[in-house]
This record gives C-alpha cells, structure tokens and sequence, in this order.
C-alpha cells in the first residue's frame, strides 16, 4: 500500500511521513522528490522547467520506483510529495492501479496565514523560500478545484505533526 501525503510546502508533510512511518508497522518513507533531483542530475540537462513534475518522465518513473520497492519488500510506502497538477496526479494514481497497488490518499491542509507562517520560520530551508511561497496560490486553486475531492483532508493548521500522523495512522489502519 501507498500512503500519499499531499499538500503544499509548510503544510507538514516531510515531518508527519516520518511519525507516520512510525506508527505503521513495516512501513518506509519514499522521498519522490529524489526521482526528480535524479533527473535533474542528468547531462547535459534536460528541457529547462521551474519543476521537474513537468518532465514527463518523473510520473513513470516514480510508479515504477515505488512498485520495485514494494515488491522487494512489501508493505507500506509513506510518499511525502506534493502533486497539484490534476493530469499528473491522475497518471501516478493510475499507473499505481495497473500494478494493483492500493493509494490511501491524504491532504495535509493549513490555512494561507499559517502556511506563510510556517515558510518565513523554516530552519531548513531558510525563511521565505521564494520558491515555497510561489506554490502558495496553486495549492488554494487546486485545493477549490480536485484536490481536496481526492483526498481525506487532515487540517493541520492546529496540529502538532504528531497529532496529524496520528490521525492518519487511524484512518489507514481502519
């Protein structure tokens, strides 16, 4: 199985994935974000993008890194991973589908002041990221759009990680 944890930057996917993956058991965190600094790895470089889901090889691959993966060790795949184009979400669920590998789909949500609150205070990548702060109004459009459609929505603009990996070990384990 494959827990997806989407939702825009700030909303607490990389820290839940982890706490998550601790709470289901023989469960592994994949960084979907790694396939595409792979392919940003390749030289001479690939048609110029601002975001590597726009090369139409990540989609593929990612289906195909996490069959390989739970095939060798079955389980679960936690994949912490932004996706906000409908049409790619679309391809990666689907060609999961075809390998028979059941989605539980989640949306970390937080509302835009605690979302820009979030961005300005991260220590990791540094406060106001410009690029974290440009996927804002996509993720608000996508959100009214299909997104929160597709998915159980977990609200974490008042709670800890803990309390939202919490909540999404519950619903996956019913």
């Amino acid at each position: 199985m494959i827990v997806w944890l989407n939702g825009t930057h700030g909303a607490g996917k990389t820290t839940t994935s982890a706490q998550v993956q601790q709470l289901l058991p023989d469960s592994r965190v994949f960084d979907a974000e790694k396939v595409g600094e792979t392919l940003m790895d390749i030289t001479p470089g690939l048609p110029r993008t601002d975001n590597f889901q726009h090369w139409p090889p990540w989609r593929p691959l990612v289906v195909e890194t996490a069959r390989r993966v739970l095939d060798y060790t079955g389980g679960t795949l936690v994949v912490p991973m932004t996706v906000l184009v409908e049409q790619y979400w679309r391809e990666i669920s689907a060609g999961l589908a075809e390998h028979a590998i059941p989605v539980r789909h989640f949306v970390l949500h937080a509302d835009q002041a605690t979302l820009r609150e979030r961005i300005a205070g991260d220590t990791v990548l540094g406060p106001n990221s410009p690029f974290r702060l440009r996927y804002l109004e996509p993720y608000a459009e996508a959100a009214r759009t299909w997104l929160h459609a597709e998915a159980k929505v977990v609200d974490t603009t008042h709670l800890t990680p803990a309390q939202a990996a919490q909540h999404i070990a519950e619903a996956v384990k019913k």
